[in-house]
């Protein structure tokens, strides 16, 4: 939970950072804005903290366990996000996110400490290739989303971008997370000390990669609904791909397999929200839709005055409060 903590609230400062920053790329320009920038620093030095402590986590627990636990942290972010960067959430958004928390606590509960006695090392080539179709597919989907967007001269929410980075991210983090744990379990079935550094040199390799997936979310869209995305995204692939590659098992007691599968069920049901909130809400009656929406105006209006907007003479916003996303102006 510390880890998941720090993570959170890493990606928020990251997210405060990256709003006065182009897109990260590998230029070395980008490179050296980034690495300048006091702010953005500060919460990657914390986000790589935390993942330190999800590593020494993952050396003592199963990844069925760990990685769903880190989900937690989703609570410390909306309320960091919404308090620091004003991000504006409508009540059906902070209701899908109480459900995403909810059902990463079923999952953790539900899980049980498991020892593995043998890796099925013919499952992980199928699981590399379904990770590859999986991002293909992605990609494909986010270059055909774009391409729509020029040509129709869209300026509306980039929900769909928000919702594909946070998954890339959160797949690779998963799967970094079962990688790591691959190696200290070959360790202890008597491999060589070196599968260790190995092990965890892919994993920072495979996390680094998502780093920039979710940095690219982070600057496009609410850190919040990125976030979720990558939690819910590095929770699934990493209890699906530790079945698979560390031949991990559905709990065997009848309750702790009740809150696993009660845990997937809340966590698919919050993000099927969060991601198609603003559609919910305007085929809703509409007294219920002026109550959702009156949480959000005065969530909104809780501003003291001379706030960050008026501090930070480079940012400017506009809150649409039918899509409650925050589009920063490219300096026109």
């Amino acid at each position: 939970m510390a880890g998941a903590a720090g993570n959170s609230i890493g990606k928020v400062l990251q997210k405060k950072g990256t709003l006065i920053l182009p897109p990260l790329s590998f230029k070395l320009k980008v490179i050296r804005g980034y690495a300048l920038n006091r702010l953005w620093i500060s919460g990657f030095l914390l986000d790589m903290c935390g993942a330190a402590l999800m590593l020494t986590a993952l050396s003592q627990a199963p990844v069925s366990v760990v990685q769903p636990i880190a989900g937690c942290g989703l609570a410390i972010l909306c309320v960091f996000s919404h308090f620091y960067l004003k991000e504006v959430m409508n009540g059906l958004d902070w209701i899908a996110i109480t459900m995403a928390g909810l059902g990463t606590i079923g999952v953790g509960v539900g899980g049980e400490e498991q020892k593995v006695e043998e890796i099925p090392l013919f499952s992980i080539p199928w699981l590399v290739l379904t990770v590859l179709i999986l991002f293909v597919l992605l990609n494909t989907w986010l270059h055909i989303y774009k391409k729509q967007r020029r040509e129709q001269e869209l300026t509306g929410p980039e929900v769909i971008e928000e919702v594909i980075y946070g998954l890339e991210s959160g797949i690779l983090f998963g799967i970094s997370s079962v990688i790591s744990k691959m190696g200290f379990v070959m360790s202890e079935m008597g491999f060589p000390k070196i599968v260790v550094p190995a092990a965890i040199s892919c994993s920072v390799a495979c996390s680094a990669v998502g780093f920039v997936y979710q940095t690219r979310g982070l600057k496009h869209g609410r850190a919040i609904v990125v976030s979720t995305c990558t939690s819910v995204a590095s929770i699934v692939s990493g209890v699906v791909a530790g079945m698979v590659a560390l031949d991990e098992h559905l709990p065997t007691a009848p309750a702790g397999r009740f809150f696993l599968l009660l845990g997937w069920f809340f966590i698919i049901t919050g993000v099927i929200l969060l991601v198609t909130s603003t559609r919910v809400i305007a085929r809703l009656p509409k007294p219920v839709q002026k109550f959702l929406k009156s949480n959000m105006e005065r969530s909104h209006s809780i501003r003291r005055p001379g706030s960050a907007r008026g501090k930070d003479p480079n940012q400017s916003t506009t809150i649409h409060a039918s899509t409650l996303h925050i589009l920063t102006s490219t300096g026109k």
